[in-house]
């Protein structure tokens, strides 16, 4: 376990920066009086989150790997803090809708119906805590592995080619 403690320490800080930013999407309305904009900004925490993988790897080549990666060892550090934070999801997302924001399901709920965009059973059956677990878990490993694939090319060691003048 000491090979990944790296990888477990940014799916943790992940998972901290998610709850930040759920805190923030709270703060500004997202999840009550401005609740129709929330479908669209909230997409806006990919930049955190890219951010927060683009510092795990370079963390994990500087600190772990005398400052040389290479595009496998990108992805399997990549696809090791994915899973971590895809088991640490289904807990970070109760304490989201428990303490962070409690009133987020009845108000989305409320928002589709009147907006006619769900009955109130299909609002019901998707915006709940159990079926948000199953997202976060589902979107972790997706948008985890996307991720991981694109940041590890860009942070990969590059090889030094011999010079074509010597």
């Amino acid at each position: 376990m000491n090979k990944l403690k790296t990888e477990i320490k940014w799916a943790i800080l992940f998972s901290l920066v998610m709850i930040a930013w759920m805190f923030a999407e709270k703060s500004l309305g997202w999840h009550d009086e401005n609740i129709a904009d929330h479908a669209t900004l909230t997409n806006f925490f990919a930049i955190p989150a890219i951010a927060v993988y683009v510092l795990a790897l370079m963390d994990k080549k500087k600190n772990d790997l005398q400052g040389v990666i290479s595009y496998k060892q990108g992805i399997l550090s990549g696809l090791w803090i994915t899973l971590f934070i895809a088991v640490l999801s289904p807990l970070t997302q109760y304490i989201i809708s428990q303490w962070v924001t409690p009133d987020y399901f009845t108000n989305v709920i409320q928002h589709a119906v009147e907006t006619g965009q769900m009955t109130i059973e299909d609002a019901e059956s998707y915006f709940n805590l159990q079926s948000y677990m199953i997202q976060s878990l589902t979107g972790a490993i997706l948008m985890g592995v996307i991720t991981t694939l694109i940041v590890a090319f860009f942070v990969r060691s590059k090889a030094k080619r011999a010079s074509t003048y010597s």
